[in-house]
């Protein structure tokens, strides 16, 4: 009887080991499943924020004037991040029950029918009022989607990967959101400079969407090839996944989650500002050229990739918490410097206000996957992090473009800048309340991970 207890108990070991560090053989198509359905998902929000700059005012809002077509066009930007953290508890719930495979498949599958959608659909002129409705119906079909993908493809590599570099290979999941954003505007690009304006408004900005249907048909091959995360397979050999997992995470670890939240607010609220809101103040406020403008989004994005790069594989030498301290407390003062910088209204200054906007929230993102992954227990851990990264998306991602259209308006550039201020200083604040989590088993309890 004891020696057939001792081999369970080698057994149960031997079963937790695997969890705990995948074959490194298996690490490379790992990530690339990770880094092509987060290409998809940023890819499809980019060219959104691209298409709400640069013509769905124009197309969709034409009656409410200039000014509150941008602000309308911005708030449907915002309606997916909305919606983000209902898709986080919906596909982390499938996610944490019955595994992260098939939920990262539907979610790619989700993404990629509505932005082809999105890029088919008739205009205001064409349907009227019906036409802003279905908008925004597609938008929170997307949110729902991007709220189950980014927490499930980063712990979907981090549950895999070696303990020594899950920073490095789980920064992979974030780093196809930053490829997306180079792609996303060299999309537009080649249109913008080929079609006069009046073809770019009636048909040139539906190329993009349609587009991505190619990417979800790579993706969604990708992901059928792809095999459950061990650390989830062996949760579930022990029977302790969660029956209801937002209700365990917040039983658990609700400082945590909010603490997270905060603490992610600096990545999307730069990163938003880079990628979309700044797309408009320069070609509408500083009028500088579209060409230009995406140019300078391109080679932002370029900063943004290097950023998450260095972010991610540094901490698996220093840690998470000390890059994301470093990234917040350098928003803080990039935010009160950046619109006086802009204002001088230069193509520097312009170029100068994007790529340091992006790499801070890019350094910030880097050890991002790797540390809420190891901040939250296995039999919930796709529901927690999905839902801080998706809280923090609304108030950093969905407020921050329509509060800066209006807010320059009325007030000018350097309030805004302001508001980033104290944005970025509730992520410094957040982080500095949470732990390091480096070296950190993902099977074992996470819950001590708030300092004293």
């Amino acid at each position: 009887m004891q020696s057939e207890q001792s081999l369970a108990s080698d057994v149960a070991e031997g079963r937790q080991a695997s969890a705990a560090e995948a074959r490194p053989a298996d690490m490379k198509r790992v990530a690339s499943a990770s880094f092509v359905g987060t290409l998809i998902e940023f890819y499809d929000v980019s060219i959104y924020g691209f298409a709400a700059a640069l013509v769905f005012g124009k197309v969709f809002f034409p009656a409410l004037g200039a000014a509150s077509a941008t602000v309308a066009a911005f708030a449907t930007l915002g309606v997916a991040f909305v919606a983000r953290p209902i898709g986080a508890v919906i596909f982390g719930h499938f996610g944490d029950r019955l595994g992260r495979k098939n939920t990262l498949i539907t979610t790619l599958i989700m993404m990629g029918i509505a932005t082809a959608l999105v890029g088919v659909m008739p205009t205001a002129e064409q349907i009227g009022i019906a036409a802003p409705i279905i908008l925004v119906v597609l938008r929170i079909v997307q949110g729902l989607a991007a709220g189950g993908e980014w927490a499930g493809a980063a712990l979907f590599a981090a549950e895999n990967a070696p303990k020594a570099k899950r920073g490095f290979w789980a920064m992979f999941a974030s780093l196809g959101g930053a490829v997306a954003l180079v792609i996303a505007p060299l999309t537009f690009l080649p249109i913008t400079l080929m079609m006069s304006d009046e073809a770019f408004l009636n048909y040139g900005w539906r190329i993009p969407f349609i587009a991505s249907l190619a990417l979800v048909a790579v993706g969604l091959w990708m992901r059928l090839r792809m095999e459950e995360t061990p650390v989830f397979q062996d949760e579930q050999n022990r029977g302790e996944t969660a029956r209801v997992p937002i209700a365990a995470a917040f039983k658990s670890q609700p400082r945590q989650i909010l603490l997270a939240a905060g603490a992610m607010i600096v990545i999307f609220s730069f990163g938003q500002l880079g990628t979309a809101y700044l797309v408009t103040y320069g070609t509408v406020d500083l009028s500088l050229s579209r060409t230009f403008v995406l140019a300078i989004g391109s080679v932002g994005a370029i900063g943004y990739t290097l950023a998450i790069l260095f972010g991610g594989t540094i901490s698996d030498r220093i840690g998470r918490r000390p890059i994301v301290i470093a990234a917040a407390a350098a928003g803080v003062v990039w935010a009160l410097a950046l619109f006086p910088i802009l204002d001088t209204g230069s193509q520097f200054a312009f170029g100068l206000g994007v790529i340091g906007s992006l790499i801070i929230s890019g350094a910030a993102l880097g050890p991002m996957s790797a540390y809420t992954s190891e901040l939250f227990h296995t039999r919930y851990r796709y529901t927690a992090a999905g839902f801080c990264y998706n809280l923090a998306g609304i108030i950093g991602g969905a407020l921050t473009p329509i509060l800066a259209a209006s807010i320059t308006a009325t007030y000018g550039g350097f309030a805004f800048g302001v508001l980033l201020a104290c944005l970025s200083l509730v992520s410094l604040l957040s982080v500095l309340r949470l732990g390091e989590t480096k070296g950190r088993e993902l099977n074992e309890d996470s819950t001590t991970g708030i300092q004293p």
